[in-house]
């Protein structure tokens, strides 16, 4: 689609897109949203510059086979559990560390690694799900 309106407003939302599933993926792992929701918002942005450019802009985009990010995500899965086994635990029991940053405390712990984890399978799988259809359609 050569639309320049479409085009001017698809790099506008994308950085948006992208910093709202950052947020969404720090919240996520004490409140509802998460690592799920966050990938598909990223996914949307894909679909989006894809729509307003082509299949190969988008996938250049990404810089990575949509594959990587799938297994990468299963790794993190994966890693977040162990800490859990570690401790005598069950697996993917959640573990968290305490941070002074500042005068603030900063909890971190397995379960945003999981979501993290989640994030990378999603837009793996919906990006190769998006960009499969897109394809087939041109």
């Amino acid at each position: 689609m050569n639309s320049v309106i479409l085009m001017t407003t698809a790099r506008l939302l994308i950085s948006m897109l992208m910093l709202f599933a950052i947020f969404l993926l720090v919240r996520g792992h004490n409140a509802p949203g998460g690592g799920f929701v966050a990938g598909l918002v990223v996914t949307s942005a894909i679909g989006l510059y894809a729509l307003a450019f082509d299949i190969r802009s988008a996938r250049s985009i990404l810089r990575l086979d949509p594959r990587v990010f799938i297994a990468i995500g299963l790794l993190l899965a994966l890693v977040s559990g162990i800490p859990g086994l570690v401790q005598g635990d069950p697996f993917l029991t959640g573990i968290w560390v305490d941070f002074k940053v500042g005068q603030e405390s900063v909890k971190l712990g397995t379960p945003l690694l999981f979501d993290l984890g989640v994030f990378f399978v999603v837009i793996g799988m919906a990006t190769i799900a998006i960009l499969s259809l897109a394809e087939e359609e041109g």
